[in-house]
C-alpha cells in the first residue's frame, strides 16, 4: 500500500513526500516537472506525468496499490491566473477532478487537498477561522474554492475520506535542497533584491496596522508537511468524511517585521523603498488555527526567524551570498 503525491517533485511537496519518507511511509510521486525537480524527491518511486493524464493516473494508482493520495499538484501564481485563467482552470479544477474520479474508480480511501487562504479573499476580521465568508478575488482564488467544493462532493457521495488543507503563507526550506526555487513570495523577493544590490520594496505603508504595513500569518514549510502526515493519518483512520482546515500560526507579522528578522539574520544592512500598494491586497490574514489542533493535535512548531534563517541558508546555496550593501 502506498500514498500518492501529486505534485511531489515541487517546493511543498518535497517537503511532504520528505516528511512521508521520514516517518517510513511508502510514497509514490507523480509530477510533469514543470516547475518540480526530480532529485527534491530522494528514493520515493516516482513517476513523471500530468493528473490530466487519465491513463497514467489509473495506473499509477493500481500499480502502486494507492490508498491515499495527497494532492498538491496545481498551478499557483495569481497573477498568472488573472492573465491565463483557462490554464488555471484546466490545471486546477479539471485536473483536481480527473484525479478525484481516478481515484474512486481504483477504490483509493483518503484524500487529502492541497488548498489556499487565497479561499477568503479579502476578510474583514482579525482572525480568520474556516466559517469566514469565503469571497476569493483571484482566479486562483477561485479554483482552489472549487477543488474544494469537488472533494467534498465526492467524499460525500462516495465515502471518501478527504481533507481540504487552507495554506497560509508559506516559509523557510527543512533543508537547503528543499528551498523554494520560486521568486514569488515575500521573503524570497527580499533576497533576489539584496542579491541584486536593490532596495527590497514595501508594497503600502499607510494600511491600518500598527506599522502601517500588511500583516500575514507565516508559516514553516516544514510545518505544513507534518501536518499533511498527520491529516492523511487521520482521514486513513476513519475519523472524518469530509473536513476543511487551516494551517498557519495563529501569530501575524508585518511586512516591516519580516524585513527586520531578514536584515537580522543576513546581517545585510538595507533601507527598504516604500512604493504604492498593490490591488486586491488586505491589511491583515492571520489563521484561526483551533480546528486543526483539535483534530490533529498539530501545532506550528518554527517562528518567524528560523522560516527566514532556513530560506537564507537554501538561497545562498543555489544563488550564494549577495553584496554587501
Amino acid at each position: 500500500m502506498s500514498w500518492l503525491v501529486t505534485g511531489g517533485a515541487g517546493y511543498i511537496g518535497a517537503h511532504v513526500v520528505s516528511a512521508l519518507t521520514g516517518a517510513d511511509e511508502p510514497v509514490v510521486v507523480l509530477d510533469d516537472l514543470s516547475t518540480g525537480e526530480r532529485h527534491r524527491i530522494g528514493t520515493a518511486d516516482f513517476v513523471h506525468g500530468s493528473i490530466l493524464d487519465a491513463d497514467l493516473v489509473r495506473r499509477t494508482l493500481r500499480e502502486h496499490d494507492v490508498r491515499g493520495i495527497v494532492h498538491i499538484a496545481a498551478k499557483k501564481q495569481v497573477g498568472e491566473s488573472m492573465t491565463d485563467p483557462a490554464k488555471y482552470y484546466r490545471e486546477n479544477v479539471v485536473g483536481t477532478v480527473a484525479l478525484l474520479d481516478a481515484a474512486v474508480e481504483c477504490g483509493v480511501e483518503s484524500f487529502v487537498f492541497s488548498s489556499s487562504a487565497a479561499t477568503y479573499g479579502m476578510p474583514d476580521v482579525e482572525m480568520v477561522d474556516e466559517d469566514t465568508p469565503l469571497d476569493p478575488i483571484s482566479v486562483y482564488g477561485r479554483t482552489k474554492l472549487i477543488g474544494e467544493w469537488a472533494v467534498r462532493d465526492v467524499a460525500a457521495a462516495t465515502g471518501l475520506r478527504a481533507v481540504s488543507m487552507r495554506y497560509f503563507n508559506v516559509a523557510g526550506a527543512a533543508s537547503p535542497e528543499l528551498g523554494d526555487p520560486g521568486v514569488f513570495n515575500l521573503i524570497p523577493m527580499v533576497f533576489e533584491a539584496l542579491s541584486a544590490g536593490r532596495a527590497p520594496r514595501i508594497f503600502g505603508a499607510d494600511y491600518p496596522t500598527p506599522d502601517g504595513t500588511c500583516i500575514r500569518d507565516y508559516v514553516h514549510v516544514a510545518d505544513i508537511a507534518d501536518a499533511h502526515v498527520a491529516a492523511l493519518r487521520w482521514v486513513s483512520a476513519g475519523e472524518s468524511s469530509y473536513q476543511v482546515l487551516n494551517i498557519g500560526r495563529g501569530e501575524g507579522a508585518s511586512v516591516r517585521d519580516v524585513l527586520a528578522t531578514v536584515a537580522s539574520v543576513t546581517g545585510v544592512d538595507f533601507e527598504p523603498e516604500v512604493v504604492e500598494r498593490r490591488a486586491g491586497d488586505p491589511a491583515r490574514v492571520v489563521a484561526r488555527v483551533d480546528r486543526i489542533r483539535d483534530a490533529l493535535g498539530w501545532s506550528a512548531r518554527y517562528d518567524l526567524g528560523d522560516m527566514v534563517a532556513s530560506a537564507w541558508a537554501a538561497w545562498t546555496a543555489r544563488h550564494g551570498q549577495p553584496p554587501r550593501r
